[in-house]
């Protein structure tokens, strides 16, 4: 039985993403003091309902102060970002920066610190802690609905018809061919009409054809003797003697003597005399050049016509026994005949596979066209249609072959304030893996500076060779790369090699490969892990499409 490599997806994942929060606090902003002021509107509003946030800053004339950007409130969204408000004190500006914050999901929620930078040097907001309350319906007027399905993500329209459309063109011209060369009843030629005549009436029709050739007024009495008493031996041979083609005339002559005289066959010896008569002159003009008048050819013409009809007369009548005989006889001919069209049909069948089979092969390389007939899976993978879409918040867009589906992520109590963790995979069974970790975060509880994102994201990766080597992954070979997504989002790339257990046994392993990107700022750390079967022209042509498809959001920095 063939191996498969035994990736336990869920797992794996799961223990990425409990190292990614273990670390995710270390991440958290730091605290400073400075000529900054925060405050907010409200600290309980309705999911979708905005809460403006302001920052106060007291500076000198002469100071340059920059304002947070982007979607740094997160895990609120600012959907508004104000216009400053300056006035002015004495000899010092004092700076009014408004934002418009909302969130769609119901809970507690910590606005992290802000930075701020007067002159140069950094100042750090305080948290603020607001609640997002669902919105209370009243049943009693509002009409209630069931809850909508899900709604299916649509593929790629895919040109598989065309394919369809060609492969029956294909098999119908050959089954016209098969059936116009081998199973059609093609119509007869006028020698096979001839062949399949009664022995009788195929030796009066040589006669009506003799009558109606010009031997005699040629003078060819050569060829006419020749038909003439060609038809009555191929008669006398299909129906009394079956050496009658080539025997002499003397014993042809005596075989019906015997055949006579022993009552198998009522012909006088009168008919015998006659027939013998033509059949001696018919001799002499063959091979001694004789040249008999045409009258006598004639009359000779006749009597071989009557006995003919003599011999057919003279014939016992066939008996049931024969008559089933040559009834069974007609059906083993046609059997075989059905069995030989049977034959050359699968033959043709066969040859055309083999023709087709070597054209595409030397086309397209022989692995790939058996890997086309038997659908292997990861080719279908490659070759699916692919799904464009976009993963946690804040997005990771990404391409698969599949829809990744949710996972989900336990947090500790204590930090569901201050984490929120979203994954995404897919698997292909026992070869391929493909996940998204997103986790966001707010401040940390004791507001000290921790280690940079850069020294962060290093320990998360190695968190994760961890967490693939305590799912039963050995000889772990790795080696680390900047990365650059299209759109301009640097991160790492941690690559390698690894062998992993077949079975949850833990007793037989196989090669397999791995990919992990990572990216992290102050408030998010992502990663796409990828696991896949080592040696698969196809799975590495999965992922390297799936790599080139990463693109993280410009709001993210």
């Amino acid at each position: 039985m063939k191996k498969e490599i035994h990736f336990n997806k869920v797992n794996t994942i799961k223990a990425i993403g409990f190292c990614l929060v273990a670390i995710a606090l270390l991440l958290l902003p730091t605290s400073s003091f400075g000529q900054v002021k925060t405050s907010i509107d409200s600290t309980s509003i309705q999911i979708g309902s905005q809460i403006t946030y302001k920052i106060e800053v007291e500076t000198d004339t002469v100071n340059r102060v920059v304002f947070p950007v982007g979607q740094s409130f997160m895990p609120l969204e600012m959907i508004e970002s104000y216009k400053t408000d300056t006035t002015k004190q004495n000899a010092k500006y004092k700076l009014i920066k408004k934002y418009g914050l909302t969130q769609f999901d119901s809970g507690r929620y910590v606005i992290p610190k802000q930075k701020v930078i007067i002159a140069g040097k950094q100042y750090l907001t305080d948290s603020l802690l607001i609640d997002i309350s669902n919105i209370v319906v009243d049943t009693t007027k509002q009409n209630l609905y069931d809850i909508k399905p899900m709604l299916q993500v649509d593929k790629p329209a895919s040109s598989w018809w065309i394919y369809v459309v060609i492969g029956l063109a294909v098999l119908a011209l050959v089954g016209f061919l098969i059936y116009w060369f081998v199973w059609r009843k093609k119509p007869l030629t006028e020698e096979e009409q001839i062949a399949l005549l009664p022995p009788y009436d195929r030796a009066k029709l040589a006669l009506q054809k003799l009558d109606d050739s010009d031997y005699l007024s040629q003078d060819n009495y050569k060829d006419y003797y020749s038909e003439l008493t060609l038809a009555i031996r191929t008669y006398l041979d299909e129906k009394v003697y079956d050496r009658a083609l080539e025997s002499t005339t003397d014993e042809l002559i005596t075989r019906l003597e015997v055949l006579s005289d022993g009552s198998q066959i009522e012909l006088s010896k009168e008919d015998i005399r006659k027939l013998e008569t033509v059949l001696k002159r018919a001799d002499l003009v063959k091979f001694a050049k004789s040249a008999p008048d045409v009258e006598l050819a004639k009359i000779d013409r006749t009597v071989i016509d009557q006995e003919i009809d003599q011999v057919k007369e003279a014939l016992p009548e066939a008996t049931e026994e024969e008559k089933l005989l040559d009834l069974e006889y007609k059906k083993a001919q046609d059997r075989k005949d059905f069995r030989q069209k049977v034959w050359v049909t699968v033959a043709a069948i066969v040859f055309m596979l083999g023709l087709t089979f070597a054209a595409f092969g030397y086309r397209y390389g022989f692995g790939y066209v058996v890997d086309t007939v038997f659908q292997k899976d990861t080719k279908q993978l490659l070759e699916g249609g692919w799904v464009d879409s976009d993963y946690g918040f804040p997005p990771i867009t990404i391409s698969t072959p599949e829809v990744l589906k949710r996972q989900e992520m336990p947090v500790p109590e204590e930090l569901k304030d201050q984490i929120k963790v979203s994954a995404f995979d897919y698997e292909l069974e026992g070869k391929f893996t493909v996940g998204t970790v997103t986790t966001t975060f707010s401040d940390s509880p004791t507001g000290e500076k921790g280690p940079s994102a850069e020294g962060n994201l290093l320990q998360a990766i190695e968190a994760n060779l961890k967490a693939i080597e305590a799912e039963g992954g050995r000889n772990i070979i790795s080696n680390k790369d900047k990365f650059k997504t299209p759109n301009g989002a640097e991160g790492v790339k941690t690559s390698g090699t690894l062998e992993y257990p077949t079975d949850d046994s833990k007793e037989d392993y196989v090669k397999g490969q791995f990919v992990i990107l990572s990216f992290a700022n102050e408030q998010v750390m992502q990663q796409i892990v990828i696991t896949y079967l080592k040696d698969d022209i196809y799975l590495d042509q999965v992922v390297d499409r799936i790599i080139a498809s990463v693109e993280l959001k410009e709001k993210e920095n």
